[in-house]
Formats: structure tokens, C-alpha cells, sequence
């Protein structure tokens, strides 16, 4: 266990959010690769691997809802130095993950015929997603007890490990994947099915891998059979602070869903530039997310040590990193937009509709790296309900409006980024506001409360 609850808050903060970003520069690079790859396949492919990929947003909800309720429950045990309700949180978060895998890969698999046509612009776009979706629903399932034990190595402080084994994984899957895409050395190309494939035997092997770390007698929380049989007083606890959470990326899930939707008439070329906004907007959020991983375990083990002043001065520094941060990249997407899309299509239609969203989305960049760290503080309180009001007000502002706009003459996806883009601002208003309450509450109404200030409030 690395010790957070001593030392200066912003060297904890620099140095866990640089192991974060480390993880997450390969995984976006992966997953940037993955898409230029599966570009090279044809506008059917990008858009039915994008179809796909909205089911990753169910599958991050979940793993999200157990990632935080144990990233939570273990950071204030390491910060009370209690090993022994560590150890018996991240086992029975391990058995709730096992289950949820177990029953997402079936509701997956039943229903997988019926997504895609649901979800697809044509049958070429649903044909894709479906092959794609045949390989990848296995490797989502897997991703809720490495989920699980990434998010407990975390609560510890230990973010070295988890960088280590998804960094290497990662590698391999961008290795692996142009040759089964594309055939290479084998002369039996695979098309979308090879880039699922290859995302499956890499999470198996990362799996296995950071399995190995909660074995043997130097490690400070260990796999144990009996203490990973369910009991419900512990799944409640995890289950409180995760479902909050879980149902934040579920409503990002139907957000997603309702611009599809709403999309389809605009035809494949609407679906995919939208697809390649979205992966662009994940590369540029990469710093602001690994600050937010960051967050919550180091304000977590001083909540657990009773250390509000170390709290507060947690969220100060991160809001100023935040700020900055998102500063520069809405400066950045705004000067190259078209580039950024035009490196994963040359289809004319797709660059010019990834390029309208990204520069009108790039403008609610501070608000929404500020939102990641308030909800990265709600996290750590043990407290995410406030975190879900805040975003469900924003969903409801754009979700709401968008449905009874699309009814109007004229109307146009650009209609749904401007009120997407503005709502963020919305939701970062109430969050803080929010957030000053729950600090009161959790240390008392003599507390120091936290600076909104810090954010620019």
C-alpha cells in the first residue's frame, strides 16, 4: 500500500495522474489505431464498429459502478490502514463481478440480432457491428474483474501495476490486430471480427496477468474463496456508491443511443463522423480522465484518515490542473478539427460531419474536465447521488429537447451539439454547488468548505 494520506497533495496528484495517463495515452492510441484500421475497411465498417462500440458505454456503466464502490470502500480502509476490510471489500466486489459479467455476456449474446438492426443506418453497417460484436461481447465480460481489480490496486495507491499490465496488453492488441484484419502472413483477412479478436485475447492475457498481484504473502490484499461469497450487507455498500455512477454512463449510454437515432435518417456517413468525433473527444479528454482516476483515491484514503483540509486542497489543485488542462485542447481542436477527422476517413461527407461536431463540442471542454473532477470528489466523500442529480439534469435538458426538436422542419444533427455543448455548463453550476454541501456535510458544518472558487465559481 502507498501511503496518501502524507506529503504534498500535488506531487500525489502529479505523479498517480501521470501513471493514469501513461495507461490511457496507449489505450487511446489503441484505440485511434483500432479505428484507422477499420477505416481502411470502408464508411460500413466505421459506422458498424461505432454501433458496437455504444454497447461499451452499457459496459462502462457497470464496470464504473463496481470500479468506484471498490476504489471507494478500499481507499478509506487503506486510509484507516485496515487491511483486513480491504481485502474482504475487494473479494466481494470480485464475486459481483463475476456475476455481472456472466449475465451481460448472455443478455448480449440473445440479443445481439435485434441491436444491431435497431441501431444501424443499413444492413451493410449492421452486418459489421454484428461480426464485430460476435468476438468483443466475450472481452466485455472479462472487463469487470480486471475493472475490479485495477480499481482496489487504486484505492491502495498503487497505480504502477495496473499501468504496467494494460500498457503491455495494449501493445499487443494494436500489434495483433492488422494481421487479423487484414490477413497478414496468414492470407485469411478477418475484417471487423479480426479487431475484436484481437481486443479479446489481450484482455485474457491482462486478466491473468493483474490476477497475480493479489497472490502471495507481499500482497496487501489477497483473493480468498470464502471471503468472496456474497453477503448482501457488502454488496449494499458497494452497490450504493457505485449505482449512482453506473447510472451516470448508463444515461451517457442512451445519450449515445439517441443521437444514432436521431442520426439515422442523415444516413452512414452522419453515424461514422460522429463515431470518429467521439474517438477524437476520448484522445483529447485522456489528461482530464486520468486526473479524475487520480482523484478519488487520493482525497479517498484522507476522507478515511479524517483529513478534510487535505481534501479540500485536493480538489483545489486538480481544478486548476483541470482548467488548464481543457484550456489548451479547446484551443487545439479548434484549430484542427478537419485534420483530426480526415486521419481516420477521406469520405468527404464523414470529415465534414465529424468536423461540425467537434468544433462546436470542443467549447464545453473546461466545463466538462471540472465536472470529471467534482465527480471524482463525490467519489472519494463516498457519496456519488449528487454526482448522478447533476448529470441527469443535463441529460434531460438535452435528451428531452432533442426528441421534440427532431420533429421540426429543417432540422439538423448540429441543432443537438450546441444544446450538448451549452447543458455542460449547466451541469458543472449545480455540481459545485452540490459539492459545497456534501463536504459540509460529510466534516461538519465547521468544516472548511470546499474553494468554488478554485474552478472559476
Amino acid at each position: 500500500m502507498k501511503d496518501l494520506t502524507t506529503g504534498p497533495v500535488s506531487r500525489h496528484l502529479l505523479a498517480t495522474t501521470g501513471f493514469m495517463l501513461v495507461m490511457m495515452v496507449f489505450q487511446t492510441l489503441y484505440f485511434l489505431i483500432d479505428l484507422y484500421w477499420v477505416g481502411r475497411l470502408g464508411t460500413s465498417a466505421v459506422a458498424g464498429v461505432s454501433v458496437a462500440g455504444q454497447l461499451s458505454f452499457v459496459v462502462l456503466a457497470l464496470s464504473q459502478m463496481l470500479g468506484v464502490g471498490a476504489t471507494t470502500l478500499v481507499s478509506h480502509a487503506a486510509g484507516r490502514r485496515d487491511a483486513t476490510e480491504a481485502g474482504h471489500v475487494f473479494n466481494q466486489a470480485i464475486g459481483l463481478s463475476l456475476v455481472t459479467g456472466a449475465v451481460m455476456l448472455v443478455v448480449g449474446l440473445a440479443g445481439l440480432d435485434a441491436y444491431t438492426r435497431a441501431m444501424s443506418a443499413d444492413a451493410a453497417t449492421a452486418a459489421a457491428a454484428r461480426a464485430y460484436l460476435g468476438w468483443f461481447l466475450p472481452a466485455m465480460a472479462l472487463q469487470f474483474p480486471l475493472g475490479v481489480m485495477s480499481a482496489a490496486l487504486r484505492g491502495t495507491g498503487q497505480f504502477r501495476a495496473p499501468m504496467v499490465v494494460s500498457t503491455v496488453s495494449i501493445v499487443m492488441n494494436m500489434a495483433l490486430a492488422p494481421f487479423l484484419i487484414f490477413g497478414w502472413g496468414t492470407g485469411r483477412p478477418m475484417g471487423v471480427a479480426g479487431a475484436a479478436i484481437s481486443s479479446l485475447v489481450s484482455i485474457v492475457v491482462a486478466t491473468a496477468w493483474l490476477a497475480t498481484h493479489f497472490v502471495g504473502e507481499r500482497a496487501w490484499i489477497r483473493f480468498s474463496a470464502a471471503e468472496a461469497r456474497p453477503r448482501m450487507p457488502t454488496w449494499r455498500r458497494l452497490l450504493g456508491i457505485g449505482l449512482p455512477s453506473g447510472f451516470e454512463f448508463a444515461m451517457m449510454a442512451l445519450y449515445q443511443a439517441v443521437v444514432y437515432t436521431l442520426a439515422r435518417p442523415f444516413g452512414a456517413a452522419e453515424q461514422a463522423g460522429f463515431g470518429i468525433g467521439m474517438r477524437v473527444i476520448q484522445a483529447t479528454f485522456m489528461p482530464v480522465v486520468a486526473l479524475g482516476f487520480a482523484v478519488a483515491p487520493v482525497a479517498g484514503q484522507n476522507v478515511g484518515a479524517g483529513l478534510p483540509e487535505r481534501v479540500r486542497a485536493v480538489f483545489r489543485d486538480a481544478a486548476l490542473m483541470a482548467t488548464g488542462v481543457m484550456l489548451v485542447l479547446t484551443i487545439a481542436v479548434n484549430l484542427w478539427s478537419r485534420q483530426m477527422v480526415q486521419a481516420f476517413s477521406a469520405d468527404p461527407a464523414v470529415v465534414r460531419a465529424g468536423t461540425v461536431y467537434l468544433e462546436i463540442i470542443a467549447w464545453n471542454f473546461v466545463a466538462s474536465g471540472m465536472v470529471f473532477v467534482a465527480s471524482s470528489l463525490f467519489q472519494a466523500l463516498g457519496n456519488t447521488i449528487p454526482s448522478l442529480v447533476s448529470s441527469a439534469t443535463r441529460m434531460a435538458m438535452v435528451i428531452i429537447p432533442a426528441l421534440l426538436l427532431a420533429r421540426l422542419p429543417g432540422f439538423h444533427m448540429t441543432w443537438i451539439w450546441i444544446l450538448s455543448a451549452a447543458t455542460v455548463w449547466v451541469q458543472l453550476g449545480l455540481s459545485l454547488a452540490l459539492l459545497r454541501r456534501e463536504f459540509a456535510r460529510r466534516f461538519g458544518p465547521g468544516s472548511p468548505a470546499v474553494p468554488l472558487a478554485a474552478a472559476g465559481a
